[in-house]
């Protein structure tokens, strides 16, 4: 009898994600507290060398910097800081909204941009799974062919087979998660572990919007820097999904695997059992 592995990877799915909550409390738990605190002293102290203001005066004026920070308004700088919504930011906003990443920092805040944004993701969203289904195949027929020219006679095949992941794999990874934040460290002025952060955050889709690239009101950008961010991110979105589906098989036919050898091994211990007891004596009732 085949046992299923699904109850299994549920059961592990779950634990995971129970996991990742202890470990994200436990890390960050203590360092939120602490930048509150800091936060609550700042604005005592602010209230103690500005005697002319109160504390509800101070928190109508911190709610005014959220309701700014949440309409994409930069509060640092000036008048004089570039628009959110010029072509190149518009643009990368785009980008963000067909693949889901989603940022948060920049949204509509016009009903018909609300309502247009709407019709433009329900469009949008299934073609850019289909546009990334394509780039993934065309990337795969590439690592076909290589596969078809190793597999000549004279050539080891597995050993040219795993030396071609290899070089996918290697190539992929400069291409799209060791060099992208080099840029960023010099464009944007982080280091280069938040540049590395933001670049794995970003093609996973996840974009907590933490680290948003070109929202500095500080940094001169080139118009095109956001338009070609974005184009970066539909190419390394195919990459990273085309690596996830192949580590997706591989955990599949890891289970199944195991699954499958617990399976004969129960089947051969129950072969041995029937072999090892003695025949019992059978009685023939005639009809």
């Amino acid at each position: 009898q085949q046992i299923s592995w699904t109850p299994l990877l549920v059961l592990g799915y779950l634990f995971y994600l129970l996991l990742g909550a202890m470990v994200f409390q436990l890390l960050e738990k203590q360092a939120e507290t602490h930048f509150r605190d800091q936060f609550q002293l700042e604005k005592l102290k602010f209230l103690q060398n500005h005697t002319c203001l109160d504390r509800q005066a101070l928190e109508q004026f911190v709610q005014v910097l959220m309701e700014a920070w949440e309409k994409g308004v930069n509060p640092e700088g000036n008048s004089t800081n570039p628009s959110n919504w010029d072509f190149s930011n518009s643009f990368f906003f785009a980008g963000t909204v067909v693949t889901t990443i989603g940022y948060g920092n920049l949204s509509p805040s016009t009903v018909a941009g609300q309502i247009f944004c709407v019709f433009y993701a329900l469009f949008g969203v299934p073609l850019n799974l289909a546009f990334l289904n394509q780039l993934g195949k065309a990337l795969n027929a590439h690592l076909l062919t290589l596969e078809r020219w190793v597999q000549k006679p004279g050539r080891a095949q597995v050993q040219w087979q795993f030396s071609i992941l290899a070089i996918f794999l290697t190539t992929g990874t400069l291409f799209f998660l060791v060099f992208p934040p080099l840029v960023f460290s010099y464009v944007e002025g982080w280091s280069y572990g938040e540049g590395f952060y933001f670049t794995f955050i970003t093609l996973s889709t996840i974009g907590f919007g933490d680290y948003v690239v070109g929202t500095n009101p500080n940094k001169h950008y080139i118009p095109v820097y956001r338009s070609l961010t974005a184009i970066w991110i539909v190419f390394g979105l195919a990459w990273l999904a085309l690596v996830f589906n192949v580590g997706a098989d591989l955990m599949e036919r890891y289970l199944q695997l195991k699954w499958h050898k617990s399976d004969l091994s129960l089947a051969e211990g129950d072969t041995t059992k029937l072999e090892d007891e003695p025949e019992q004596p059978r009685i023939h009732i005639p009809s």
